[in-house]
């Protein structure tokens, strides 16, 4: 499994554009790419993804992880040039996308192998839960259901050993005590604290950073 970082509040790699909001691809054996969000406006997320090598023809599944703009705000520029990609949206989405397969989450589902949707959570966000060598990771678009909701939500999957996205104002820290990854990206109020805290396990989270497990 390889996880990249294409739209962030912060790069990590010189050519690559920061912006609020937040978007990752994610990529698998014997799956399409899929993209988990879309960051906040096209041109930042297409220049990062052109500055990657990612061509956004290959995706093969867009999954959204709540309606808010700093997540959506791409999606439109991505449709455009692809125009195959099957699109996962929670209920909060609240629209239909014409001309193709759009599949409303609610509850939690298998979204293709070894990529799971924990369901639409706190009535307006879903995350993603990755079978992974090491276990399951979590990928978070803003967490406002809270982190440790989404944590117990993933842990159906396998056992948890990290979590990577925005984690908003999620402050129980205890919670996070079993992991061996965090990647505190986008929204995380205490990014800080939670980089003191746990200097072992956290990775620094950005446009251009690369995860493979």
């Amino acid at each position: 499994m390889k996880l990249t970082i294409v739209y962030d509040n912060e790069t990590r790699t010189k050519g690559l554009k920061a912006g609020w909001g937040f978007s990752s691809l994610i990529e698998t054996e014997n799956v399409p790419p899929i993209l988990f969000d879309t960051g906040a406006d096209s041109a930042t997320l297409l220049h990062n993804m052109k500055e990657l090598g990612i061509d956004p023809r290959r995706i093969g599944i867009i999954v959204i992880s709540h309606a808010h703009g700093d997540h959506t705000g791409g999606l439109d520029g991505v449709l455009q040039i692809n125009k195959e990609a099957e699109v996962y949206v929670p209920t909060s989405f609240g629209e239909t996308i014409p001309g193709r397969k759009v599949t409303v989450v609610t509850d939690s589902l298998q979204i293709a192998e070894g990529v799971f949707s924990t369901g639409e959570l706190g009535g307006m966000e879903q995350s993603l839960a990755l079978k992974t060598s090491r276990g399951i990771l979590i990928v978070v678009g803003c967490s406002h259901p809270g982190l440790g909701e989404i944590i117990d939500a993933a842990s159906r999957f396998g056992k948890v050993y990290g979590v990577v996205g925005g984690f908003h104002a999620f402050r129980d820290f205890e919670r996070l005590n079993d992991l061996s990854l965090i990647g505190p990206c986008h929204c995380t109020l205490y990014k800080t604290e939670i980089r003191r805290l746990f200097p072992k396990q956290c990775i620094e989270c950005g446009v251009g950073m690369i995860l493979e497990q």
